[in-house]
């Protein structure tokens, strides 16, 4: 028999990207396009001045790829704390074993799985479209994949259910500001336009996921071993069971009071400070008195399970954890930093309402780090590619390079070409906001001058911006996901790349509509 072959590490693959990389600065001629600071709802952005790339002195990487990884490391620096702060929050979480007893509560109630998938995906791909959630995702993966094995599934099951709901809602994004919000206002559209059409596409995929993710978790749980990731899950599995056969200790400690306390006056005091939040959407703001009512509510909730087990006052700190992550990015702003600080606070209050010493609790956040430092070292790694394409000079290149392909074609074979440019273009930049810097001032002129809509170029954008990060090695997000998750990149890629090809020319079906009609705004 024919033995299989063995995908190489992700390393070697990620490494093989960067020597790629490094060969074209050799290859391509140099150039540059010069740059322009324009304001676009009310935030500063470095935009491409349309037409004026030129060539500039050539500067090929040779040596200067192994210093470009340590650039990489510098770049990707926040989502690298992110990735280590989440693996050591969550191992202090872990440790108590909470999310294992509210796992084995949960489904003693709920039966019927295939609901709570159903329910699951529609929310995370909701929050994917309306506020782009995406590195937020690294954090729920460590609560869903275990979820998933204890319904029978697999870790892949639980990655669908989350990261490539929310990824899929991302790439039909409704209101998502970090995408279409930029997009739009690079291209002079008014905001969020043309969301009826958007929101058409956004139900279609995020069926279309559901009913894929359904039939394969079905498949998995008739058939175990049909899993990629069988054997991999042999760590979940192992966990499940010690989980279904250990006691748990239910009695409620001095400390866990005590962290009750201090976090609460520290929400009080939150609230306090910020009694009223504002947010965005759909190009208009909404004011409530969020704070007050979240601070109120948990501390009746933490009274109330305090008083019946520290295990349910840990599940309480993990669910109001998630509405102030809901809050943080949608009424302040947050990002990785004021995210991992919350997760942070997160592992803390459960390891003192646990009973641990500070010193148990440190060394659980070590382990916990140590776990998904795999994770945090590719996206390092991958973030050098983008250092050796930029220091090389040829970044610009690809980019003038593949916005000339468009020339002499129709207005549908210029529409694919662009979703085919985005595409490829996020091989390199995975960061939505900063290629539409890049392409929109190009890309929206041109689609004038061909009498292609505006919305058109836009929804091209959309679709080869969020697609393609749910493969490609420079995602950070992705290779956090797949660290959390314990999934080997090269086995993801195996199993996933026929999966995304699918859903890439069903993109393309979707996008075609939009040389012929007319998007109205609000």
């Amino acid at each position: 028999m024919k033995a299989a072959k063995k995908i190489p590490h992700t390393f070697v693959i990620v490494g093989f990207v960067l020597l790629v990389c490094g060969i074209l600065t050799w290859v391509l001629p140099a150039g540059e396009f010069d740059h322009q600071t324009v304001t676009v709802d009310g935030v500063e952005k470095d935009v491409i001045v349309a037409g004026s790339y030129h060539q500039v002195e050539s500067s090929p990487q040779s040596w200067q790829i192994l210093g470009a990884i340590v650039d990489g490391f510098k770049r990707q620096a926040g989502i690298i704390a992110f990735v280590l702060i989440i693996g050591g929050a969550f191992q202090i979480l872990n440790s108590s074993r909470a999310i294992d007893f509210g796992i084995r509560s949960f489904l003693k109630r709920v039966h019927k799985h295939w609901a709570i998938i159903v329910a699951t995906m529609v929310i995370f791909s909701l929050f994917g479209a309306v506020f782009g959630m995406s590195e937020e995702t690294i954090a729920f993966i460590i609560i869903f994949v275990p979820l998933a094995i204890s319904m029978g599934y697999d870790s892949i099951t639980g990655v669908l259910m989350v990261y490539v709901a929310a990824h899929i809602g991302f790439s039909g994004a409704v209101f998502n500001p970090f995408t279409i919000g930029i997009a739009q206002g690079l291209s002079g559209l008014p905001l969020f336009s043309g969301f009826e059409y958007r929101m058409a596409v956004w139900v279609i995929l995020t069926l279309l996921i559901i009913a894929f993710t359904l039939w394969y978790a079905n498949r998995v749980k008739k058939n175990p071993k049909l899993s990629p990731t069988y054997s991999i899950d042999e760590y979940w599995r192992k966990r499940e069971e010690e989980s279904a056969s250990m006691e748990f200790k239910e009695k409620t400690s001095l400390s866990a009071w005590v962290a009750f306390i201090i976090s609460a006056i520290a929400i009080v005091t939150a609230a306090v400070l910020y009694p009223k939040t504002s947010v965005s959407f759909g190009g208009r703001e909404f004011t409530f008195v969020c704070l007050p009512v979240i601070a109120g509510l948990y501390i009746i909730s933490g009274i109330l399970t305090l008083r019946k087990s520290y295990l349910f006052f840990i599940l309480s700190v993990l669910a109001f954890t998630i509405v102030f992550l809901i809050v943080g990015v949608l009424g302040y702003g947050w990002y990785v930093k004021e995210i991992s600080a919350l997760f942070l606070g997160m592992g803390i209050i459960s390891g003192a309402a646990m009973g641990s010493s500070a010193s148990k609790i440190a060394v659980e956040f070590v382990n916990g780090a140590k776990d998904i430092l795999t994770a945090a070292l590719i996206v390092g790694l991958a973030g050098g590619i983008i250092e050796v394409l930029t220091a090389g000079k040829v970044m610009d290149t690809i980019l003038y390079g593949l916005a000339n392909t468009m020339s002499g074609t129709s207005q549908g074979g210029t529409v694919s070409i662009m979703y085919g440019i985005q595409t490829v273009l996020n091989l390199f930049i995975p960061s939505g906001t900063a290629k539409a810097a890049l392409t929109m001032p190009i890309m929206a002129p041109f689609s004038d001058v061909i009498g292609l809509s505006r919305q058109a170029t836009v929804m091209a954008y959309q679709f080869g911006d969020g697609f393609t990060n749910m493969i490609t090695p420079t995602s950070a997000v992705l290779m956090g996901v797949l660290g959390a998750a314990r999934i080997p990149y090269e086995v993801w890629l195996k199993w996933f790349w026929k999966i995304l090809l699918v859903f890439m020319l069903i993109g393309l079906l979707l996008l075609m509509p939009t040389v012929y009609m007319n998007l109205n705004g609000f």
